[in-house]
Parts: C-alpha cells; sequence; structure tokens
C-alpha cells in the first residue's frame, strides 16, 4: 500500500486523509461492483492503471468550496455530504452514495473551475479519485465514462430540481420529516446522528426553528430527541 497523499492532486485541506495506489487495492471485479456501468475492459484497465484510493473517516473535508480540484472523486463505500453557503447559512445540496460522484466536481474538473460547493465524509469512506485530464478524454474515448457522465447529470439535476421545489413549496415540518426519512433509509438506521443546529444549517433556516418543531414531533410520539441524535419512531 503506497501513501500518495501529497501527489493525489485534491487539493484537499484535510491532511488525516491516506491515498492508496488503486491497482494494489481493488481487484477489477470491485471496481465493477461499484460502478456497473463502467464494465468495458478498456476503461476498466485505465482506471486501474490511472486511479487512487482516498480513505476519509466522517467529519473529513473532501474539497472546499472555492478550490480547484486535480480529480474527480467517486464513491466506492461509504457517503458524502455537499453544501453550499449563501449569506453565512449553509445548505444541503444532496449526498453521494456509493456508485456515484459529485455533480458539482465533475463540473469543476471538466471546466476547470472552483468547486462551488464543500464535500464532506458522512460516515468512514473509500473513495475512487480520477486525475481530471482523464474526465474530457474519456468522455470522448469511451461510451461507458460518457454514459456515466451524462446519467450524472440528470440525475442531479432531478435532486436539485426537487430540492428547489421543496424549499419553495414545502412547510419546514415537511421537509424535516423528508430529511430524517432520507437519511434514515440511506443509513439503514431509526437514529440519525445530528444536532439541531447542523439539521438547521442543512435545510437553510435556524436552530430555534428547528429545536421548536422536533419537540413537537416528540410531544406527538414520531421522534425520540437524544443528545446529538434523533430517533425516529412514526414520521
Amino acid at each position: 500500500m503506497i501513501n500518495e497523499r501529497h501527489n493525489s492532486g485534491l487539493a484537499l485541506v484535510n491532511r488525516s486523509l491516506i491515498f492508496y495506489n488503486l491497482a494494489a487495492m481493488k481487484s477489477e471485479s470491485q471496481v465493477l461492483e461499484a460502478f456497473p456501468l463502467l464494465q468495458k475492459p478498456e476503461l476498466v484497465r485505465e482506471i486501474l492503471e490511472n486511479a487512487t484510493i482516498m480513505v476519509a473517516k466522517a467529519g473529513d473535508v473532501i474539497v472546499r468550496e472555492g478550490q480547484y480540484l486535480k480529480v474527480l472523486p467517486l464513491m466506492l463505500n461509504g457517503s458524502l455530504r455537499v453544501t453550499q453557503q449563501s449569506d453565512g447559512r449553509e445548505i444541503l445540496l444532496y449526498f453521494v452514495q456509493p456508485g456515484e460522484t459529485c455533480i458539482m466536481s465533475l463540473t469543476s474538473c471538466f471546466f476547470n473551475v472552483k468547486s462551488p460547493s464543500t464535500a464532506v465524509a458522512e460516515t468512514d469512506s473509500e473513495i475512487l479519485c480520477i486525475p481530471t485530464r482523464f474526465v474530457k478524454e474519456w468522455q470522448r474515448k469511451h461510451d461507458a465514462w460518457n454514459e456515466f457522465v451524462l446519467r450524472t447529470f440528470q440525475s442531479r439535476y432531478n435532486e436539485l430540481l426537487d430540492l428547489f421545489n421543496a424549499v419553495v413549496f414545502s412547510s419546514i415540518e415537511n421537509r424535516i420529516a423528508s430529511y430524517l426519512k432520507n437519511y434514515a433509509a440511506m443509513q439503514h438506521t431509526s437514529t440519525v446522528p445530528i444536532t439541531h443546529q447542523a439539521l438547521a444549517n442543512a435545510l437553510g433556516t435556524t436552530r430555534v426553528v428547528i429545536s421548536r418543531i422536533l419537540k413537537r414531533f416528540e410531544q406527538e410520539g414520531k421522534i425520540d430527541l437524544h443528545h446529538r441524535s434523533i430517533r425516529i419512531i412514526k414520521l
């Protein structure tokens, strides 16, 4: 296993992140398991030869808003929380799950522009790092990669459209319930490890509003409130 922290090219802010040579860590079948669309032998060979694996702990900052990226992160295991700052507030855009990539990072790599968002490891994660120079090259060279990129744009576009509709048309009560249920389903748990302030940041509102609604949910028997976590009973 080769530590490649300093030549991985992600320009990351967290020095605890560790990078390993992909060929030494993952077999072809393991890569294909996470990314079924990328099932062309020639493409897999190039991934194995050129990519690295990043190992991140929960809470590690993977990409900082305003940075240039030199690699594209693809999720092997774990999840990323992608957020954006606006008027001093943080709002959750989406989560990146195994077999997915971040559309904000993809855009930054493709057009060589600064990242418009921050990505943080929500859980302990393994991330496949593709050097930026291959993003456009594989787009022209490999139909499988081209399809993966196009599907990523379509999927994230739909998610962001849903987010816009939720912010504009849904009540904050419904948004809180949806966030908790979606997180629980994504992580296969009934307990969401989150503070009132973090939930407020994710939904673009204030802690006072969140606390008031969560207390009402608890009184209605929908949730149990604990220190730095929320247990879902029936939402």
